[in-house]
Protein backbone atom coordinates (compact mmCIF):
# COMPACT_ATOMS: atom_id res chain seq x y z
CA UNK A 1 0.00 0.00 0.00
CA UNK A 2 1.04 3.40 -1.00
CA UNK A 3 0.00 6.85 0.37
CA UNK A 4 1.15 10.21 -0.85
CA UNK A 5 -0.12 13.63 0.72
CA UNK A 6 1.17 16.86 1.85
CA UNK A 7 2.51 15.80 4.76
CA UNK A 8 4.57 12.42 3.70
CA UNK A 9 5.39 9.53 1.54
CA UNK A 10 4.75 5.75 2.55
CA UNK A 11 4.77 2.63 1.86
CA UNK A 12 3.30 -0.23 4.25
CA UNK A 13 3.68 -4.01 3.58
CA UNK A 14 1.94 -6.10 5.73
CA UNK A 15 0.33 -9.92 6.15
CA UNK A 16 -2.77 -10.99 7.00
CA UNK A 17 -3.12 -14.22 9.36
CA UNK A 18 -7.03 -13.90 9.54
CA UNK A 19 -9.73 -11.70 8.32
CA UNK A 20 -9.12 -9.41 11.09
CA UNK A 21 -5.81 -9.02 11.98
CA UNK A 22 -3.01 -7.09 9.57
CA UNK A 23 0.69 -6.80 10.83
CA UNK A 24 3.28 -5.21 8.77
CA UNK A 25 5.83 -2.97 8.14
CA UNK A 26 5.73 0.41 7.29
CA UNK A 27 8.46 3.17 6.03
CA UNK A 28 7.76 6.72 6.38
CA UNK A 29 9.44 10.00 4.75
CA UNK A 30 8.00 13.05 6.59
CA UNK A 31 8.71 16.15 4.82
CA UNK A 32 7.40 18.23 7.69
CA UNK A 33 9.85 17.00 9.97
CA UNK A 34 12.33 16.07 7.51
CA UNK A 35 12.67 12.53 8.91
CA UNK A 36 12.48 9.20 7.64
CA UNK A 37 11.64 6.22 10.00
CA UNK A 38 10.00 3.10 10.10
CA UNK A 39 6.96 1.60 11.88
CA UNK A 40 6.21 -2.31 12.70
CA UNK A 41 2.19 -1.72 12.76
CA UNK A 42 -0.65 -3.45 13.27
CA UNK A 43 -4.48 -3.36 12.02
CA UNK A 44 -7.56 -5.37 14.11
CA UNK A 45 -10.90 -5.04 12.57
CA UNK A 46 -13.19 -4.26 15.66
CA UNK A 47 -16.44 -4.72 14.15
CA UNK A 48 -17.82 -5.56 10.74
CA UNK A 49 -21.20 -5.74 9.98
CA UNK A 50 -22.81 -6.85 6.57
CA UNK A 51 -26.12 -6.88 5.05
CA UNK A 52 -27.91 -7.79 2.16
CA UNK A 53 -27.40 -3.49 1.09
CA UNK A 54 -24.09 -2.52 2.80
CA UNK A 55 -21.66 -2.84 4.56
CA UNK A 56 -19.67 -0.93 7.80
CA UNK A 57 -15.81 -1.76 9.20
CA UNK A 58 -14.55 -0.23 12.38
CA UNK A 59 -10.55 -0.68 12.79
CA UNK A 60 -7.98 -0.14 15.51
CA UNK A 61 -4.34 0.64 14.13
CA UNK A 62 -1.12 1.26 16.20
CA UNK A 63 2.83 1.43 15.27
CA UNK A 64 5.87 1.89 16.59
CA UNK A 65 9.42 2.35 15.52
CA UNK A 66 11.78 -0.07 15.90
CA UNK A 67 14.27 2.06 16.10
CA UNK A 68 12.68 4.97 18.60
CA UNK A 69 9.94 3.80 20.38
CA UNK A 70 8.93 7.27 21.40
CA UNK A 71 8.25 7.57 17.50
CA UNK A 72 4.71 5.79 17.18
CA UNK A 73 0.86 6.19 16.36
CA UNK A 74 -2.55 5.22 16.85
CA UNK A 75 -5.63 5.50 15.49
CA UNK A 76 -9.25 4.47 14.56
CA UNK A 77 -10.87 4.27 11.47
CA UNK A 78 -14.09 3.28 10.02
CA UNK A 79 -16.35 3.42 6.62
CA UNK A 80 -19.95 2.60 5.18
CA UNK A 81 -21.08 1.73 1.69
CA UNK A 82 -23.51 0.41 0.07
CA UNK A 83 -23.69 -0.36 -3.43
CA UNK A 84 -24.72 3.46 -4.18
CA UNK A 85 -22.79 5.47 -1.11
CA UNK A 86 -20.17 5.55 0.83
CA UNK A 87 -19.06 7.48 4.29
CA UNK A 88 -15.45 6.98 5.74
CA UNK A 89 -13.99 8.28 8.76
CA UNK A 90 -10.27 8.15 10.40
CA UNK A 91 -8.96 9.73 13.74
CA UNK A 92 -4.87 9.47 14.42
CA UNK A 93 -2.53 10.56 16.79
CA UNK A 94 1.20 10.49 15.66
CA UNK A 95 4.39 11.16 17.84
CA UNK A 96 7.20 11.72 16.57
CA UNK A 97 9.92 12.35 19.14
CA UNK A 98 8.12 15.27 21.43
CA UNK A 99 6.00 16.45 19.00
CA UNK A 100 2.42 15.49 18.93
CA UNK A 101 -0.02 15.79 16.04
CA UNK A 102 -3.93 14.82 15.53
CA UNK A 103 -4.68 14.07 11.85
CA UNK A 104 -8.99 13.80 11.08
CA UNK A 105 -10.82 13.34 8.13
CA UNK A 106 -14.61 12.43 7.04
CA UNK A 107 -15.25 11.33 3.38
CA UNK A 108 -18.53 10.95 1.57
CA UNK A 109 -18.95 9.66 -1.92
CA UNK A 110 -21.24 8.41 -4.51
CA UNK A 111 -21.33 5.43 -7.42
CA UNK A 112 -22.29 7.49 -10.79
CA UNK A 113 -23.14 3.74 -11.92
CA UNK A 114 -23.75 0.53 -10.77
CA UNK A 115 -20.73 -1.99 -11.34
CA UNK A 116 -21.13 -5.91 -11.16
CA UNK A 117 -18.74 -8.30 -9.63
CA UNK A 118 -14.97 -7.82 -11.74
CA UNK A 119 -16.34 -4.51 -13.23
CA UNK A 120 -14.27 -1.39 -12.57
CA UNK A 121 -16.08 0.65 -9.88
CA UNK A 122 -15.70 4.10 -9.57
CA UNK A 123 -16.60 6.60 -6.71
CA UNK A 124 -16.43 10.38 -6.83
CA UNK A 125 -15.58 11.88 -3.23
CA UNK A 126 -15.28 14.40 -1.24
CA UNK A 127 -12.79 14.76 1.19
CA UNK A 128 -12.55 16.87 4.26
CA UNK A 129 -9.48 16.93 6.06
CA UNK A 130 -8.29 18.65 9.46
CA UNK A 131 -4.63 20.64 8.71
CA UNK A 132 -2.86 18.70 12.44
CA UNK A 133 -1.05 22.21 12.28
CA UNK A 134 -3.07 24.81 11.85
CA UNK A 135 -6.45 23.09 12.47
CA UNK A 136 -7.97 24.52 9.76
CA UNK A 137 -10.17 22.25 7.36
CA UNK A 138 -10.06 22.03 3.67
CA UNK A 139 -12.63 19.76 1.12
CA UNK A 140 -11.75 18.65 -1.94
CA UNK A 141 -12.49 16.03 -4.58
CA UNK A 142 -11.63 12.63 -4.62
CA UNK A 143 -11.51 10.11 -7.25
CA UNK A 144 -11.59 6.62 -5.82
CA UNK A 145 -11.07 3.51 -8.61
CA UNK A 146 -11.12 -0.31 -7.82
CA UNK A 147 -11.32 -3.49 -9.60
CA UNK A 148 -10.23 -7.01 -8.24
CA UNK A 149 -7.14 -6.52 -6.11
CA UNK A 150 -5.97 -2.84 -7.27
CA UNK A 151 -7.00 0.07 -5.72
CA UNK A 152 -6.20 3.51 -6.55
CA UNK A 153 -7.65 7.10 -4.69
CA UNK A 154 -6.69 10.25 -6.29
CA UNK A 155 -8.08 13.63 -4.71
CA UNK A 156 -5.91 17.37 -5.21
CA UNK A 157 -6.19 20.83 -3.84
CA UNK A 158 -4.13 23.93 -3.68
CA UNK A 159 -3.76 23.78 -0.28
CA UNK A 160 -3.34 19.82 0.47
CA UNK A 161 -1.73 19.64 -3.12
CA UNK A 162 -1.92 15.52 -4.22
CA UNK A 163 -3.51 13.51 -1.51
CA UNK A 164 -3.14 9.66 -3.14
CA UNK A 165 -3.24 6.09 -2.34
CA UNK A 166 -2.62 3.12 -3.98
CA UNK A 167 -2.97 -0.33 -2.93
CA UNK A 168 -2.72 -4.19 -4.62
CA UNK A 169 -3.55 -7.15 -2.53
CA UNK A 170 -1.62 -10.73 -2.90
Amino acid sequence: MGRHDALQNSLYYHYSPTYKLAIGLETVNDYTFDETYSLARMTYLLHRKNTAQSQRNLYLAGGVSPEDPQTHFYSVHGDWESRRWFSGFSLRRTVLKDTRFNEHYVQLGVAPYLGDYGDLHTWIMAKIKRDPFNGNWQAYPVLKLYQGDLLIEMGYSQRTHWDLHFMVRF
